[in-house]
C-alpha cells in the first residue's frame, strides 16, 4: 500500500474515532448512565467496494 493511501485511511479513521466519541459523550452528557452498560454498533460501508463491516462493543456509563 502506498503512502497516499495510508494517509487518507488514517485521516478517515481519526475522523470516525473523534466524531463518534463526541457524539457518544454528547448523548450521555445529561443522563444518569451510572452503573449502566450500553451496546454500541458501527457499520462501515465503502461505496464501490461491496464492503460492509460491523463492529460491536460495550460502553460503560459514567459515574
Amino acid at each position: 500500500m502506498d503512502e497516499k493511501f495510508n494517509m487518507s485511511m488514517r485521516k478517515f479513521l481519526k475522523q470516525v474515532g473523534v466524531t463518534s466519541q463526541q457524539a457518544i459523550e454528547e448523548a450521555m452528557r445529561d443522563r444518569d448512565t451510572s452503573g449502566k452498560t450500553y451496546t454500541a454498533k458501527v457499520v462501515l460501508t465503502v461505496d464501490g467496494l461491496d464492503l460492509t463491516h460491523e463492529v460491536t462493543g460495550k460502553i460503560e456509563g459514567q459515574g
